[in-house]
This record gives structure tokens, C-alpha cells and sequence, in this order.
């Protein structure tokens, strides 16, 4: 048995769902040392876990399912961040969620690109056009656009807004990543130019 096997005992009857969390942990784990999904294999995900391949099959019907699971854990966390940054700053909501947002992508850079950079399956529904409430990142979009809307404001002008914000705070993030010698302005500046120039009026404090 290999020096990254982890010797586990059966789980006793009823916690299955304890053997699935520890499964997700070990395909995280192999994601963040790796920095590349590639690295996500079942037989890696059982050794690290310190399991039998087989025993996955009983919570996941093959590694695409793993790597989605991760893709929705990764959104759920990007999400709680962003609201716990908006919800901490009264004052300037907006900028503190937008501030949480490059956070997460600078501490979880694998993290991060999984969650919009990998191929998916070959699935019409993931390339179809489709309300962006359907969508996997929909609360953490969801959340841009209601610190973005201003009273008055015509239908989808939040919206628009809030995706053109969501374009520049993932472009900054990701060339960020990979042309760290670039010399970028300092975040704070590119945070007061982006929200600044994107989205138009006051900033209103989130209710």
C-alpha cells in the first residue's frame, strides 16, 4: 500500500453519506496539489481516500460525476463568500462582494478554473441558452445583481450590469493567474475603476 493511502474502517451501517464527504475530500485534495483535474482519477480518488475503487460506484456513477459534484461544491462556497463579504459591509456591499469574489479565485486557483474552464460532457443542454437562474453560479450571480439594483432603474439594467462585472472580475482573476509577472494595477484600484465604470449610479447598501 502506497505512503498516500489512508487505511480507513468500514463505515458502519448508515454512514454512506460519511464515505461520500470523504471521498469529495480526497478528489479536493488531489485538485488542490495537483492544481489540474487531470489528477482526479478513481483509482487516485479510492487510494487517497483509502478505499476500494469499487466502493465509489455505491455514491458516484464515475469520475465525470465527481468532478461535478466539485463544481457545485466550489459554487456553493464562491456564493457563501460573496454574501458573507456583502452582508459584513453594509456600507459598500457591492465592493466587499466583489473583493470576496477575487479572494476565493487567488486562495482556490484550481478550485476556481474548474469551475469554468473544463470541458463538461458532451450535453446540449450545457451549451443551449437558458435562463440564468438554471444555471450552476446562479446565487452567486444572483447576488451581483441585487447589490447592483438601483430603484428606478429600467428592467435588466441590473443584470447587465451585474454580467459585465462578472466579465471583468473573471478576466482580472484569471489573467491575474496566469501572467503573475504582468505588473496589474493594485486590487483596490482595479476594484474602484471596474465598479466604477460598469455599473452607473449610486451604489445602494443591500437590505
Amino acid at each position: 500500500m502506497g505512503p498516500d493511502v489512508n487505511p480507513r474502517q468500514r463505515n458502519r451501517r448508515g454512514q454512506g453519506r460519511l464515505l461520500r464527504d470523504e471521498i469529495l475530500t480526497a478528489a479536493a485534495a488531489l485538485l488542490t496539489e495537483s492544481g489540474s483535474e487531470d489528477a482526479v482519477t478513481l483509482r487516485a480518488v479510492a487510494r487517497r481516500a483509502g478505499i476500494a475503487a469499487p466502493s465509489i460506484y455505491s455514491h458516484f456513477t464515475d469520475r465525470e460525476a465527481i468532478v461535478e459534484e466539485l463544481i457545485r461544491r466550489g459554487f456553493d462556497e464562491l456564493t457563501a463568500a460573496v454574501r458573507a463579504a456583502a452582508d459584513a459591509d453594509p456600507a459598500r456591499p457591492l465592493r466587499a462582494a466583489c473583493r470576496a469574489y477575487l479572494d476565493f479565485a487567488t486562495a482556490n486557483p484550481a478550485g476556481y478554473r474548474l469551475l469554468f474552464d473544463r470541458r463538461r460532457r458532451a450535453d446540449s443542454r450545457l451549451t443551449d441558452p437558458r435562463p440564468a437562474a438554471e444555471l450552476l453560479g446562479a446565487d452567486a450571480f444572483g447576488t451581483l445583481v441585487r447589490l447592483i439594483a438601483r430603484p428606478g432603474a429600467a428592467d435588466g439594467d441590473a443584470e447587465r450590469d451585474a454580467a459585465a462585472l462578472w466579465v471583468a472580475l473573471h478576466g482580472y482573476a484569471t489573467l491575474r493567474q496566469s501572467v503573475p509577472a504582468f505588473p496589474w494595477p493594485d486590487d483596490e484600484q482595479m476594484l474602484t475603476m471596474l465598479i466604477d465604470r460598469i455599473v452607473q449610479g449610486p451604489q445602494v447598501p443591500a437590505t
